[in-house]
């Protein structure tokens, strides 16, 4: 892997992990971790005196999440189709868990305001088992980069 290639692919790994480290504290402050907290983000609360978020609000969230989430995958999964983590078994599998992953996660919202508030916990699973997934792909892009041969 040529150095330029490294460097530029390095800056670009930290900028996710830096996304993703706000995305955490966003979530955190905003929502919370909790289900509880994340069906009263939804479905509103009399205590908090926030309202139940309507359809238009909620595809005004996650609408930019779509487009950000689709590209933020395709990327990674681009370059790590470049190092030799490129076996087609394991390459479908992680490219299939990512994207049905990151529906779950942002079409939920959807499902608690609609179904039942029990699909707070299929959010709060998407969002933990997405951010676990991008961060093993950083870490064997990063490991890639490390283990590397200069050209």
């Amino acid at each position: 892997m040529q150095q330029a290639y490294k460097i530029s692919l390095l800056y670009f790994l930290t900028f996710c992990l830096l996304l993703l480290l706000s995305a955490t504290l966003l979530f955190s402050h905003k929502i919370g971790f909790t289900p509880n907290a994340v069906a009263a983000y939804y479905l509103g609360s009399e205590i908090d005196f926030t309202r139940t978020k309507s359809d238009a609000g909620i595809l005004k969230i996650i609408l930019p999440h779509i487009f950000a989430y689709a590209l933020l995958l395709m990327v990674l999964l681009h370059f790590l189709r470049f190092t030799h983590y490129k076996n087609k078994h394991f390459m479908s599998t992680l490219i299939g868990t990512l994207f049905i992953t990151a529906f779950f996660e942002v079409f939920t919202p959807y499902l608690i305001l609609h179904i039942s508030v029990l699909f707070a916990y299929a959010k709060l699973a998407s969002l933990f088992l997405l951010f676990i997934l991008i961060l093993s792909v950083l870490y064997l892009l990063f490991a890639s980069i490390a283990f590397s041969k200069n050209r």
